[in-house]
């Protein structure tokens, strides 16, 4: 079995989406991959640090044409999402249009994107948060998921500046988290709005305790990652959005 290449273009800080994408991959039963990364530097998750790491995907992009892949994860939701509504279809364009001129054509993809699919594909329209960042870029995330028509209901923000230590966030701190939103009216929750925050444990445990579907970064990125390409998105104890047929959107 040839497996599938999937290019991740990944904060240089940032360990936990080549951890938990491939562990999730792993559980396909009728695919293998393989995985590719190129890092931007960032450390500090600041405005100032985002828009220079973003200035520096260019270079990434390049490196991951070079190594063929099928499929292209821009994994910094936070990085495209700060940088106002829409941009994570203007970031998919850039990156498109920049491999096509390498003759390269692989399925081009972004962690921001893929939350908002996945909060589609749930037919989820009101949605509560937990998130990593310092308050103003939660609300930037908060704001970025509005204008793409989800009410988020509740959020918090755990107000980690150091994406390194954003990667070592404990699951209790986390479930704790979730445990104090107003999850009422809720149709589902984001355990980790960003593909750094470890959360993959936490997903199904979530789902029986909370009582809704739950998602995160990590498996709204498999998710979009799978479709891409033309393979069942389905992948056992990673949440109701990869467990099988979801509901018709009408």
């Amino acid at each position: 079995m040839t497996p599938h290449r999937i290019g991740l273009v990944v904060p240089s800080s940032n360990v936990t989406v080549e951890t938990e994408i491939p562990a999730l991959l792993a559980r396909h039963p009728s695919a293998a991959f393989s995985f590719h990364s190129s890092r931007m530097r960032m450390h500090q998750v600041s405005p100032e640090e985002l828009r220079a790491m973003n200035a520096q995907r260019e270079r990434c992009v390049d490196e991951l044409a070079d190594a063929g892949v099928d499929a292209l994860l821009y994994a910094c939701l936070v990085a495209v999402m700060a940088q106002g509504p829409g941009e994570h279809e203007r970031t998919e364009k850039a990156v498109t249009a920049q491999l096509a001129g390498r003759d390269a054509h692989p399925a081009v993809l972004s962690s921001a994107g893929a939350l908002v699919e996945g909060l589609r594909a749930l037919g989820a329209r009101r949605i509560a948060l937990v998130t990593p960042y310092l308050r103003p870029l939660a609300e930037e995330v908060v704001s970025y998921l509005r204008a793409e028509g989800f009410d988020v209901v509740d959020w918090v923000a755990l107000e980690v500046a150091d994406n390194a230590e954003v990667g070592c966030i404990p699951g209790d701190r986390v479930l704790a988290a979730a445990r104090g939103l107003d999850l009422a009216d809720a149709d589902a929750l984001v355990i980790s709005a960003c593909v750094q925050m470890p959360s993959l444990d936490l997903v199904e445990p979530a789902e029986t305790e909370f009582g809704l579907p739950v998602l995160s970064a990590a498996t709204a990125g498999a998710y979009v990652l799978l479709r891409s390409l033309n393979l069942a998105p389905r992948l056992p104890g990673a949440g109701r959005l990869l467990a099988g047929p979801l509901p018709s959107l009408g």
